[in-house]
């Protein structure tokens, strides 16, 4: 089985507005939260359709967020609200873009950190830490999902200069296995980054703030 990974920026606070709003939102973010209760709906009856019952439908689990409270005992109710929170990341994000495809992302992240972190980069850097870190400390609890996927992983945009420039002082002691994928991660993170500067130079609306990664 293989797992992918995209990617998309949204200001986390946009994310945050739903989460715990019981429904007290602007005219604008009712249009998108009907928006997620439609896709929330649609991706239920794909899962009805497999005959797949998480305990905990993706649609509750939206209102669970959108209530304030993720204390569903459900035995997947982390598949459920990490699902439900990616439709409102969906929603106030910019298109999503494609990291890659891994039979088993994790172990193999885990050992580009192993060899990262042995050749000094930073641990707040390291890309497993933030592609498995979960959304950022503000955003409720939620459990995490049974089989570690779907997940969400984060990353401030104003580390991803920081992450692309010590990658790239380590990339030619790094193993070769690793080099390819590092260096399309490099390549990624610079562009959020150049994109992240000029936006935030050029448009006075613009306050994206986060690098939000979807694992699926």
């Amino acid at each position: 089985m293989s797992y992918n990974i995209s990617y998309s920026t949204a200001d986390k606070a946009h994310v945050l507005a739903y989460l715990g709003s019981k429904g007290d939102l602007t005219a604008d973010q009712l249009r998108r939260l009907e928006i997620m209760r439609g896709r929330a709906r649609d991706y239920q009856d794909g899962l009805d359709r497999h005959g797949l019952d998480w305990g905990l439908s993706i649609p509750d689990a939206l209102e669970h967020l959108i209530a304030g409270h993720t204390d569903s005992d459900a035995a997947c109710a982390g598949n459920a609200y990490t699902t439900a929170l990616q439709f409102v990341i969906d929603c106030n994000a910019s298109d999503g873009s494609h990291l890659g495809t891994y039979s088993k992302p994790s172990t193999f992240f885990g050992l580009v950190d192993d060899e990262m972190r042995r050749l000094g980069v930073p641990a707040d850097l390291l890309p497993h830490g933030f592609l498995y870190g979960g959304p950022p400390d503000e955003f409720p609890s939620i459990p995490w999902s049974v089989d570690g996927y779907p997940a969400i992983g984060h990353l401030p945009l104003a580390k991803t200069k920081a992450a692309a420039d010590a990658y790239r002082a380590v990339l030619d002691r790094m193993d070769p296995d690793f080099h390819y994928d590092v260096q399309e991660l490099i390549a990624k993170l610079d562009a959020e980054h150049e994109e992240w500067e000029r936006a935030t130079r050029d448009l006075d609306w613009y306050t994206q703030d986060t690098l939000f990664f979807r694992l699926v």
